[in-house]
């Protein structure tokens, strides 16, 4: 985001230089991303029926990106959720949703903290660090060497370089989900285990955790705006999802079938550490944290940078310790509260469920709707969506601190 971002005005329309496959790598990598690791862990809490849930939430969120689509196509000055949010709420709109994505964004920064401690005490599981009386243990000790590895891409003002590489993200998933297949066809570990048909009580942590699968709609609106040719971006977007929803089932099937129940929270972590085809599963889901913490964290500091006064924003010390101080911030969270399930779960129940779900549908229903020409099946189909979102949110909520509590 720009250190102004609330005090701009919308932007003049311009044109797109992205071709359709472009588009569909750009759409494609915005929604195949962490959820990777944990979805076979949501397919075993909710058991193999919780599949149909899956796929009505891709469905829901394939419409409200549509629905997105369609808020820009009303004001062709619209160029970000933000611009969409604005244009339907005003000023306040836009700020509610900026706090919305960037408390979001700085989750997620968390959880990437808590994906490379986990992944990386997996291969080294004796590691800790002692420092006189005291002794941090390998998880939390990781975290801190994590952050000490991130801590240059932090100084950096120009992430360009991090983008390309992050970009990767579609290849290193398939790479993942590639490798975990392998180790259970070669590595001894087979595909017998039988499962679970249905799980009502966690039911709604599943739900959050598939969620999490499709949280890329804060993207849609630059993906659209990228384009020689919207009338593509339907296409963009169904080729996208389908190949998203593919990929994540793939990963929940062959990880249910080969660890059942006792399949850990990340994938990762029920690989055997002495097998060739696991290692390289490991070792790929450690560069995601290392390349995408900076570019999840720099939005957030840009946004608090934007609310400084003229004298400040600007100074580069002062922009520094912004980015230092979130650094650290994000590192405390996730040294006391190393639960990488439940973040993902709190995450999708509130800040997807609110960006994926609820504000695609109120922002079109304020943008489109006229009371005067009554209600019809579309709009009633949105409520709908609006109605799930809102039930998914509050239980998964409800589920995942109850959990944390217990």
């Amino acid at each position: 985001m720009a250190n102004n971002e609330l005090r701009i005005p919308l932007q003049t329309p311009t044109t797109g230089s992205s071709n359709f496959l472009k588009a569909c790598f750009n759409g494609t990598n915005a929604f195949l991303g962490i959820g990777l690791m944990t979805v076979p862990y949501a397919l075993s809490r909710g058991g193999w029926l919780s599949l149909i849930l899956f796929f009505l939430i891709a469905i829901m969120t394939f419409y409200t990106g549509i629905l997105l689509k369609q808020c820009m196509e009303v004001d062709p000055s619209i160029r970000s959720y933000l611009d969409i949010a604005e244009r339907a709420f005003g000023k306040k709109g836009r700020i509610i949703v900026m706090i919305i994505m960037n408390s979001e964004l700085y989750l997620v920064a968390i959880g990437l903290l808590i994906l490379e401690g986990d992944n990386l005490h997996k291969l080294f599981p004796k590691f800790m660090i002692k420092l006189g009386e005291l002794t941090v243990d390998g998880r939390q000790s990781f975290v801190l060497i994590t952050a000490l590895i991130i801590f240059p891409s932090m100084l950096l003002t120009d992430l360009s370089l991090l983008s390309y590489v992050s970009a990767t993200g579609v290849f290193s998933c398939l790479i993942i989900l590639v490798s975990v297949f392998c180790v259970g066809l070669f590595n001894g570990v087979g595909f017998h285990k039988g499962g679970t048909l249905l799980n009502v009580k966690s039911l709604p942590t599943a739900v959050s955790l598939y969620i999490v699968c499709f949280a890329g709609h804060p993207v849609i609106p630059s993906i659209y705006t990228s384009m020689q040719n919207t009338y593509q971006f339907s296409k963009v977007l169904l080729f996208s999802f389908i190949l998203t929803a593919f990929t994540y089932l793939a990963m929940a099937m062959v990880g249910y079938l080969m660890y059942g129940d006792n399949v850990e929270s990340q994938i990762t972590l029920s690989l055997p550490t002495n097998k060739v085809l696991s290692e390289v599963a490991i070792y790929t889901t450690l560069l995601i944290p290392i390349t995408r913490y900076a570019l999840m964290v720099t939005p957030v500091a840009n946004a608090i940078e934007g609310c400084l006064s003229e004298n400040y924003k600007n100074q580069r010390s002062v922009r520094l310790t912004i980015r230092v101080g979130l650094l650290i911030s994000t590192v405390i969270v996730a040294y006391v509260f190393p639960y990488y399930e439940s973040l993902m779960a709190i995450v999708g129940s509130i800040f997807i469920v609110s960006a994926s779900f609820l504000l695609p549908c109120l922002c079109y229903l304020k943008i489109n709707f006229d009371l005067r020409c009554g209600w019809n099946c579309e709009q009633m189909g949105i409520v709908g969506i609006f109605v799930f979102g809102l039930l998914a949110g509050v239980l998964g909520t409800y589920l995942s601190v109850y959990d944390l509590v217990t």
